[in-house]
């Protein structure tokens, strides 16, 4: 584990705002570059299974793999995070990540599926510190800013999202030249991007922005003592109840966009689509997971979560029809239809996220918000696995309608906890 250094957070205290700026500058440069390391197991982490164990059937389970890697590795990231803060534990998931990316490459050049499966495990680490990393982005925001400041982090990974796909071809070009199999080229980029994100939280992520948002509440304290009126949102019914539907939101919106994204690669493939296409329509997905992410950050703070969260699950329903209906050969539509599912999803994360922090108090947020980051991984792993055997089972057609249709959940679920308030 990376330890924490000393930072100068009392002489932060004064300037918040000036640190907060900082901050984001630090984590969007970390997420340009992990945002790339997302591309390897979601674009041919399936597609490597497929070849080693040459079926279906399991083709999703890179993905439940990697998700559930993810689930442990968010608790572990929390933890850190809250005993010693963001900087050490979001460097430390992400080093994980690069090995589990080295794990990955062993293994398919000893053509060893077990090997396989352990280090798309650890490599789901990655994974799980990518999406930690926005909580780091709304320590310091005001109320009013956070599903903005949510947002800055978040789009940061659009960059690297986009690019590691469409790096698919040169990337396997690379790995034939190294002597290691055409598949593991994205690997490679995968391990390389994730070691170099842990660096620059390492090394700049400074002030460390949960301490200093600790130190901040500490020091007004006694003020907020003073105030009779003040009661601790968290001990109230209503906060409950916005964790829980954060997490809801978090969770449904997962599910659906991992079972769906997991196939599509194996769907094109066995429709003769190259994966340099396949590249294409996941490289259009991930954009439109985190592109949208400014506009759905204002979107939230100026109409609330209630709105956009509702708004999730009605894009997650039309992706879903889409991708059932989309004739196979139609690579424009298939992509139309990966593009609203990253948008929905990401209509799902900015205000199930800014539910969780405006709920959560200082003294247990990193690690609540790893515990809910748990069970979206889990939903993801559940997505994952359970979509390639339905796709066996039935038909990818038949698992699209489903996902989009179980995506409607959201909404009687956002009315109930309207009505209460």
């Amino acid at each position: 584990m990376i330890n924490a250094a000393p930072d100068a957070t009392l002489g932060h205290i004064s300037h918040p705002a000036h640190a907060q700026r900082r901050i984001l500058r630090v984590l969007v440069a970390s997420q340009i570059l992990s945002g790339a390391g997302l591309a390897a197991g979601v674009t041919v982490g399936a597609l490597l299974a497929q070849d080693m164990l040459g079926t279906t059937s399991l083709a999703g389970l890179p993905s439940a793999l990697f998700t559930g890697g993810s689930a442990l590795a968010a608790i572990s990231v929390g933890r850190i995070s809250q005993a010693r803060g963001r900087r050490p534990g979001l460097a430390t998931g992400y080093l994980t990540g690069a090995i589990g990316s080295a794990g990955v490459i062993t293994a398919a050049v000893l053509d060893n599926p077990v090997l396989l499966f352990i280090a798309l495990f650890i490599y789901g680490a990655g994974t799980a510190t990518n999406l930690q990393a926005r909580y780091a982005g709304a320590d310091l925001a005001p109320p009013g800013r956070r599903a903005r400041a949510v947002s800055t982090v978040l789009v940061a990974t659009t960059l690297g999202g986009v690019a590691g796909p469409n790096l698919a071809a040169p990337a396997g070009t690379l790995a034939e030249h190294l002597g290691i199999p055409h598949l593991t080229g994205l690997f490679v980029i995968s391990g390389a991007a994730y070691a170099l994100a842990a660096t620059v939280l390492a090394l700049w992520l400074r002030p460390d922005p949960l301490l200093l948002a600790r130190a901040i509440a500490q020091a007004k304290e006694a003020d907020a003592a003073a105030d009779p009126a003040t009661t601790d949102k968290a001990e109230t019914g209503e906060a409950r109840g916005g964790v829980v539907l954060g997490a809801l939101v978090m969770i449904l919106t997962q599910l659906v966009m991992v079972a769906i994204m997991t196939m599509t690669p194996v769907h094109m493939h066995d429709h003769g689509h190259s994966t340099a296409a396949s590249g294409l329509v996941i490289g259009i997905h991930i954009g439109a997971m985190y592109l949208p992410s400014p506009f759905t950050g204002w979107l939230v703070d100026r109409y609330g979560h209630m709105k956009i969260a509702a708004a999730s699950g009605i894009t997650l329903l039309a992706a879903g029809v889409l991708a059932a209906t989309a004739p196979a050969d139609s690579v424009a539509l298939l992509a139309l239809a990966l593009a609203l599912l990253g948008l929905g999803w990401n209509f799902g994360l900015v205000s199930g996220t800014a539910i969780i922090t405006d709920t959560v108090p200082l003294a247990t947020r990193a690690k609540t918000q790893g515990l809910v980051d748990v069970s979206i991984a889990l939903a993801g792993a559940t997505g994952g696995i359970t979509s390639g055997i339905m796709v066996a089972a039935t038909s990818y057609p038949a698992l699209a309608f489903t996902a989009g249709t179980l995506s409607l959940a959201l909404l009687p679920a956002v009315a109930a906890t309207a009505y209460r308030r």
